[in-house]
């Protein structure tokens, strides 16, 4: 074992874990590691279980069994800072919010290795980032898709990331959406509640239901409605946090978001639109040092603003 590398410290099995896959076990045992980073440690041989090398995540633990986590140290990274303009809604020596502009994906990918949010935090920040997540995205906890706008926090060490990502695993960050979505709803109110995962036949796209969903909950409430247009506004609160979760949600009920290309439903509009009229309006977490709750709210685009006024 490399001397740089660090070793978590071993776990032991309980009657909560026990019987459970290797990989499962492993997320809630250390949560500020995502899943499938966990599965590509289990692969290279870096989890030990009864102090042996295990090399498949589908493996299931036992009561007692003992298990060791070795992580390697940060790469260094091969992504150029680039200074792109960054509208900061929060910072000090831990975290950063940031209100995302339409159109940048929050961290590099194959095709998209320029122009990212962390491509531009890198060069606000300098070295000052976490870790935890790997080379490709430092300092990053949690992503919104590219064509949506908002708050978006970042994380400048390894103790903020494991806090904030502890905060997102319990589901208690306050995340507050707002969105334009096809049709009146009728309800001012009301929960969606239905699994979400990875579609059987279309991987670029998620579904409600399938077998390997997991559970998804969105609260919505009605700020519009726009009859003429046949249009609704309205404010979207997660519970939980899934993959495409609101477009998904609330494309189940009948009301695709306006824009949504993927989960349009059909849905036509003449209106000249980029992407789902989605932002990430409000972002409310506990501090990873002071224990203070802390809640930014990002103002709405200048495009969506004209949407709305159109609409109206």
């Amino acid at each position: 074992m490399n001397s740089e590398e660090l070793v978590k410290q071993t776990e032991f099995i309980d009657d909560k874990l026990a019987g459970k896959r290797l990989d499962k076990v492993l997320s809630l045992l250390f949560p500020e590691h995502s899943r499938s980073y966990l599965k590509g440690l289990i692969v290279e041989g870096k989890v030990k279980v009864n102090d042996k090398p295990v090399f498949k995540a589908s493996v299931t633990v036992n009561l007692g069994d003992a298990i060791e986590l070795v992580v390697p140290p940060p790469k260094l990274l091969d992504i150029t800072p680039e200074d792109i303009p960054l509208d900061i809604l929060y910072e000090d020596d831990d975290v950063l919010v940031i209100n995302k502009p339409k159109d940048m994906v929050v961290h590099p990918a194959a095709g998209h290795y320029e122009g990212t949010l962390v491509n531009a935090v890198m060069h606000h920040c300098g070295d000052k980032l976490s870790g935890i997540n790997g080379v490709m995205r430092p300092g990053i906890v949690h992503r919104i898709d590219k064509d949506t706008t908002g708050s978006v926090i970042i994380c400048k060490n390894d103790n903020a990331h494991q806090k904030i990502a502890a905060q997102l695993k319990e589901h208690s960050i306050k995340r507050e959406y707002v969105a334009i979505v096809y049709g009146i709803i009728d309800e001012d109110e009301g929960t969606i509640e239905g699994s979400i995962g990875r579609h059987p036949t279309d991987r670029k796209k998620m579904a409600m239901n399938v077998p390997n969903g997991k559970h998804a909950v969105t609260h919505f409430k009605v700020l519009k409605r726009f009859y003429e247009s046949k249009m609704t506004y309205v404010a979207c609160r997660l519970e939980t946090g899934r993959t495409h979760q609101i477009r998904v949600h609330m494309s189940s009920i009948g009301h695709p978001l306006l824009g949504d290309e993927v989960y349009k439903d059909g849905r036509k509009t003449n209106m000249k639109l980029n992407g789902q009229c989605l932002h990430a309006r409000i972002l409310g977490f506990i501090h990873p040092t002071t224990g203070e709750y802390v809640e930014t709210t990002a103002p709405l685009p200048e495009y969506f603003e004209h949407l709305l006024e159109t609409l109206k």
